[in-house]
């Protein structure tokens, strides 16, 4: 009934451990957002297009993971990427945003510990 999680591939693996070209680690992004009242009605005409949209981002390295909490209001996700700008236009792009299924969000930076 929610939305699935994405299970990330050897190669997308790979990508998150890899360097920029200065050998600097690429930052990481958590992103925090609501979804809209309804959403698993509402959500059923873009799903597809967002869902493709999101292993695009996972194969390229980019999206680490993104999912729902339990209770299907808000969104939480893990991001790798050059710059909040990078993450805020990926976010903007998702039909889920252009249609209001996501109704806000946050990005912070994040430094992972471990």
């Amino acid at each position: 009934m929610g939305v699935g999680l994405l299970v990330l591939s050897p190669e997308a693996k790979r990508k998150i451990l890899e360097t920029k070209s200065t050998g600097e680690i690429m930052p990481k992004y958590v992103l925090w957002g609501r979804y809209c009242e309804n959403v698993v009605e509402k959500r059923a005409p873009y799903r597809e297009a967002h869902l493709q949209g999101l292993q695009v981002q996972q194969a390229q390295g980019t999206l680490v993971t993104l999912g729902p909490t339990t209770d299907t209001t808000r969104v939480f996700g893990i991001y790798q990427a050059e710059s909040e700008a990078t993450v805020r236009q990926l976010v903007e792009g998702d039909p889920y945003w252009q249609n209001g299924i996501w109704t806000e969000y946050e990005i912070y930076e994040w430094i992972q510990a471990f």
